[in-house]
């Protein structure tokens, strides 16, 4: 009898620490509307660096035009997902990490990769490219590290610190004007120069200095 007691005291006390096991995490049934927003971004700047790789291989004007007409689709869709999140006052405990990886992606590796494509290829430029992108998932992840402490009383941050990464979208609309001018390619405006035997167009310097802007200490307010 007293090992039937024990026997049965044991099984309750396991039952119990195995009622007491965390739920496994379900990824699908965690996302809010925001997050599909947010996926949408993703999927429009990776749908770009396709596209920008389909233009090197095929030659074809209209994958350079998918790629560039894409990234601000991205770019509403980052809008986006903010707003719905707070008009619905609902959001994840992914939504924070999904916003900045779909944003390296849409505004960091997209953009670097259209500069690539039209023709920014020399040693200088490349290394220049990679500095861009860089820089933007430094800025990201400093958001995300002092994000909580850049919230006033309400939660709501009032200014970034550094230029926010979907401002890239300038440096699409650059190449798209150049593109339509026919000033890209062989033909690249302001040339290009050689710099101990390394390449170097100019035009690459917009990416340096759009990516140092992300990583500056300066006090951009967020509307």
């Amino acid at each position: 009898m007293t090992d039937k007691i024990l026997n049965e005291a044991s099984g309750q006390t396991q039952g119990g620490a195995a009622d007491s096991k965390p739920k496994p995490f379900s990824l699908i049934r965690s996302f809010v509307m925001a997050d599909f927003l947010t996926l949408g971004n993703g999927f429009c700047g990776a749908g770009s660096v396709l596209a920008l790789m389909q233009y090197l291989v095929v030659g074809e004007d209209r994958w350079l035009l998918v790629a560039m007409a894409l990234l601000p689709v991205a770019a509403i869709f980052d809008f986006a997902d903010g707003r719905v999140a707070r008009w619905r006052h609902r959001s994840s405990s992914l939504g924070a990490d999904l916003d900045s990886l779909a944003d390296v992606i849409s505004f960091g590796l997209a953009p670097a990769a259209l500069g690539f494509a039209v023709g920014l290829r020399g040693g200088l430029d490349v290394a220049i490219l990679l500095y861009f992108v860089a820089c933007g998932i430094s800025r990201l992840a400093r958001f995300n590290a002092t994000a909580d402490a850049l919230a006033d009383d309400s939660g709501k941050v009032k200014y970034f610190e550094g230029t926010p990464i979907p401002t890239s979208i300038l440096l699409v609309l650059v190449i798209g004007v150049l593109h339509f001018q026919g000033m890209l390619g062989r033909d690249m405006w302001l040339g290009q120069w050689r710099l101990g035997g390394i390449g170097l167009h100019p035009l690459t310097l917009m990416y340096a200095l759009s990516g140092s802007a992300m990583i500056s200490t300066w006090h951009v307010p967020k509307f």
